[in-house]
């Protein structure tokens, strides 16, 4: 079975496996030198003493050097996808496109073994694939990550547990995909429309909520205080949901709210901050704190490993009252 099974997908794994290895490559030499911008390490950038002035002069220089290989990785959430969904589309619907499975199927290797076997094998390289480009990821991003935070849109979807998640739910949406369509082209698109459907579904409405986020207010700052010439070390790794200004009694202002507080500032020639401060309004902001990267990723993974699962058993089901 071993030897069949590579004989069968040996191109999409050669294929995966070099794209994989190129991305890789360029992101350890690209990575390297970001790496050495930060001679203590990023991490001690970001640490609890806060930024310095020579942290903060290197995280620009990241930024000016390398900020467009970060834009560029942030489509790179939908290669552990490419990846699950290449792997499981052609598992049964190439074997329906071309009849062999009635030879298959036929031999005394029984059907679900034949279907157990082939499902561990590509699910493993799934696995495997996508799990080294993750790391080589978190690794390259690690400066980026001492300075924006990974709660990022850019950052949470491309480390952590949820791509290896992400292309076990592609290949367990193009596999089941394969076995009621019996076409691997189309099974392909099919994995890949409901991933996207499934993660924008996620990203937008079910993240947010997987913990009750913290609310925090602050007095403006006025005077010395409002020219803070560091970043503190803390907070600015949060990912803030929602932040504005709330009057004393902690009522959020709406816009029209703030602009006419701006306006009634401007003819008073008073200095905004002041004029606000004085009338007690505070900044608030509505946040999961940064320490939730692993308790969100954890959920997530979870959720679409579990549909990956619910998928699989739909192929296990169909192969086993030979619904073909």
């Amino acid at each position: 079975m071993t030897w069949l099974i590579w004989r069968q997908h040996r191109t999409e794994v050669c294929v995966l496996g070099l794209l994989v290895a190129v991305f890789g490559v360029a992101l350890l030499v690209l990575g390297t030198q970001a790496h050495d911008l930060f001679p203590g390490g990023p991490a001690r950038c970001a640490g609890e003493g806060g930024v310095t002035e020579a942290c903060e002069a290197s995280f620009l220089r990241l930024d000016d050097e390398y900020g467009y290989v970060e834009n560029l990785l942030a489509g790179f959430y939908l290669l552990p996808v490419v990846i699950g969904a290449f792997l499981g589309a052609p598992l049964l619907a190439r074997e329906l496109e071309d009849g062999t499975w009635q030879l298959a199927w036929t031999q005394a290797v029984s059907r679900m073994r034949w279907l157990a076997t082939k499902l561990l094998a590509l699910a493993g390289v799934t696995v495997a694939l996508t799990g080294t480009f993750t790391a080589v990821l978190t690794w390259f991003r690690e400066p980026f990550d001492a300075w924006e935070g990974r709660f990022q849109y850019d950052a949470f979807d491309v480390e952590g547990l949820v791509p290896v998640a992400y292309a076990l739910f592609a290949f367990g949406a193009a596999t089941a995909a394969g076995a009621l369509l019996r076409r691997s082209l189309p099974a392909f698109g099919v994995a890949l429309g409901a991933f996207l459907a499934a993660r924008m579904s996620v990203a937008l409405l079910a993240r947010p909520a997987y913990a009750t986020p913290l609310t925090s207010t602050e007095p403006i700052p006025v005077g010395p205080n409002a020219q803070a010439g560091h970043r503190p070390a803390s907070g600015f790794a949060d990912w803030v949901i929602e932040d504005g200004y709330a009057d004393a009694s902690g009522r959020a202002l709406s816009s029209t709210e703030y602009r006419e507080l701006e306006t009634a500032a401007q003819r008073a020639g008073t200095d905004l901050e002041e004029f606000l401060h004085a009338r007690g309004v505070r900044e608030f902001k509505v946040y999961h704190p940064a320490d939730r990267f692993w308790t969100f990723q954890l959920i997530e993974a979870a959720l679409f490993v579990v549909v990956a699962a619910v998928l699989i058993g739909v192929v296990v089901w169909r192969v086993r009252r030979r619904l073909i």
